[in-house]
């Protein structure tokens, strides 16, 4: 048994670091999708203002200048995406790592219990033997003095 509380208490070790890992992972996720739903809201705003300004300036180096801004704002958009997929994608992995460890954790503690009942039915047994055999000694000496 005390092997087997040992590897309780490592498998619940494993499930608890699974579970911070899992929040962290998601606050990460989290994060990123913040960032990215404010790149895209930076967009649109910047997006919606330079289009007022455009209809009454059309010069062509400004276009030009918010052409490439958008280009790379639109790069830092996609590049931040991948980001936040790749945090959520490993949030999944973790979440299943989690799920596993608590799989072994439910395991052992059902194997425990499982010997400890096995434990605990022997020893009715044993105590049940040591009984018959008491009634059994005591039925013979009193079948011995009867005789006697």
């Amino acid at each position: 048994m005390t092997a087997l509380n040992t590897v309780l208490e490592q498998a619940e070790a494993e499930r608890n670091q699974a579970q911070l890992a899992l929040r962290r992972a998601e606050e990460q996720t989290l994060r990123l999708q913040a960032q990215a739903d404010q790149l895209t809201q930076y967009r649109a705003e910047y997006q919606q203002r330079w289009a007022g300004q455009f209809s009454r300036q059309g010069a062509i180096e400004i276009v030009h200048c918010y052409q490439s801004f958008m280009q790379r704002l639109d790069e830092a958009m996609a590049q931040q995406g991948q980001q936040a997929e790749a945090a959520r994608q490993q949030a999944l992995r973790v979440r299943e790592q989690l799920l596993a460890a608590e799989l072994r954790v439910a395991s052992v503690r059902k194997l425990i219990e499982r010997r400890q009942q096995e434990t605990r039915r022997n020893e009715q047994r044993r105590e049940q033997r040591q009984t018959d055999e008491q009634a059994q000694h005591v039925h013979r000496r009193s079948a011995e003095s009867i005789h006697h």
